[in-house]
């Protein structure tokens, strides 16, 4: 069986450009719904490019953190219509 945080990437792996899922849907999906900050601690720890960390924002519309700075996710978002 996979670990939450597996299951967190292979989520947020999946997510396609121009859309993005709130860390509090990626808890849900992993199985986890009151996880939401489990899932920021998981992806701040994540420098894999493969995983677009970048897609998940907070449930409040904010852009949340990012570990390439918060400047690097909203050009990214940006750049993939996303916001």
């Amino acid at each position: 069986m996979a670990s939450f945080q597996e299951k967190v990437l292979l989520i947020v792996s999946r997510i396609k450009k121009g859309q993005v899922l709130t860390y509090k849907q990626v808890a849900q999906l992993a199985g986890n719904p009151n996880a939401f900050r489990a899932v920021g601690n998981i992806l701040s720890k994540n420098y894999n490019p493969k995983i677009p960390c970048h897609r998940v924002i907070r449930s409040d519309g904010a852009i949340g953190g990012y570990n390439r700075g918060e400047k690097k996710k909203i050009f990214l978002l940006k750049k993939e219509k996303a916001i």
